[in-house]
């Protein structure tokens, strides 16, 4: 019997996520001590205290039903939070629904708001899963390139006339991945605008929202008009370091939350109640964790600034997420010096490129890795010869 695949299966491919992971694996097998900087997963723990929740909650035999579109209690938590860290008021039970963790619904919202052959404004460089979203709603992508001379914001301006007339969804993220900028209210507003002309719907990926490191980055939701033409993801798995137990949340606009909740609803039937629970406890102590938390990335990106910088390597220090952003050397494209790393220094980074044309000239390097060993990376880096004025021009 000869088995063919959809003709959807062509957009996924093997991904240089698992070509990087081979080449890491063969290093090892030679005997070098690979230092990992590639991973988007966060290494740390969650609190204790959303341990020992999840822990007495899973201890609970009445615990283990279904619990389809989740409980009015985490919509409630939901809304409380939105209110109170970003002025935001929600409808817990309409403008509020729990999702499998972020990208669950990041790639399952496109089916909701396009038909095949409606366009989708994506970032360019951006979150590979969009592509994924675009792909099961047999979409088109128009990409919205972020250039470095636009602070890595999409200049509305520049996109044609005819693409406007004819996309249903746009796409942002900001505190993004794998460039970590942050948008302003001024871009946002523009955003609106566009959005209300061209009848354009917004989904806005905001699940770095907790990691920043000078001022709290703008929800889009707080931006008037935002919740008329659009909606907000957020997780649990940056913020808590809840990332195993994929839990994540929509807010916003009605209609688009509720034409999720009606298509989920046919897919599976909810999160594990305990994790729930966990996730409740979270939002009414965010406060007591999530400044921890952004010290210890804090510390990790000065620490690797610094040191590039004194290695040769001018990177840009974010103002938030959990990455940095960093222009390969000239004479290099972003592929051939990811590996040169790998040969050179033991240190795994991802292309900039892996995530759209636009990142070409870029690699993405995460701060996912105790101080000690991003120390141990500074100094690999210090000692080979990658970082010459003649390769930095």
């Amino acid at each position: 019997m000869n088995i063919n695949l959809a003709d959807k299966m062509k957009y996924f491919q093997t991904s240089i996520f698992n070509e990087l992971s081979s080449y890491k694996k063969k290093k090892i097998s030679e005997g070098v001590n690979m230092i990992d900087l590639s991973v988007g997963s966060p290494d740390l723990p969650p609190a204790s205290f959303l341990i020992d929740e999840l822990t007495k909650q899973v201890q609970n035999p009445a615990q283990y039903g279904y619990t389809l579109t989740g409980t009015d209690e985490l919509h409630e938590a939901i809304a409380t939070y939105y209110g109170e860290q970003y002025h935001v008021p929600l409808l817990p039970t309409r403008e509020a629904f729990m999702v499998m963790g972020s990208q669950d619904g990041l790639v399952h919202l496109p089916m909701v708001l396009t038909n095949p052959g409606d366009t989708i404004l994506l970032p360019d460089p951006g979150y590979t899963a969009y592509h994924t979203g675009v792909a099961l709603a047999e979409a088109e992508p128009y990409l919205m390139p972020l250039k470095a001379e636009n602070h890595f914001l999409p200049d509305l301006h520049a996109i044609p006339e005819e693409i406007l007339q004819k996309s249903k969804l746009m796409i942002l993220n900001f505190p993004g991945n794998p460039v970590p900028a942050t948008a302003t209210k001024a871009f946002f507003e523009k955003v609106v605008a566009v959005a209300k002309k061209y009848n354009i719907a917004i989904l806005h990926d905001f699940a770095y929202s907790e990691l920043y490191y000078d001022e709290r980055p703008i929800s889009f939701l707080s931006v008037e008009g935002a919740k008329e033409v659009g909606v907000e993801f957020n997780s649990f798995s940056k913020s808590f370091n809840l990332a195993g137990c994929r839990i994540g949340y929509i807010v916003g606009n009605e209609q688009i939350v509720d034409g999720l909740k009606r298509l989920k609803s046919n897919l599976d039937f909810g999160v594990f109640l305990p994790i729930q629970k966990t996730a409740i406890c979270a939002l009414k102590h965010a406060s007591s964790f999530t400044q921890k938390l952004r010290n210890v990335y804090k510390a990790r990106r000065d620490l690797l600034v610094t040191g590039f910088h004194n290695a040769g390597w001018k990177v840009a220090s974010p103002k938030a997420s959990m990455f940095i952003w960093a222009k390969v050397p000239k004479n290099y494209t972003s592929t051939a010096f990811a590996y040169k790393l790998m040969d050179e220094a033991g240190i795994v980074v991802v292309p900039g490129n892996a995530f759209g044309p636009s990142g070409e000239g870029y690699v993405r390097i995460g701060l996912v890795q105790p101080e000690e060993v991003l120390n141990e990376a500074v100094q690999r880096l210090q000692k080979s010869a990658l970082f010459t004025p003649v390769n930095m021009g």
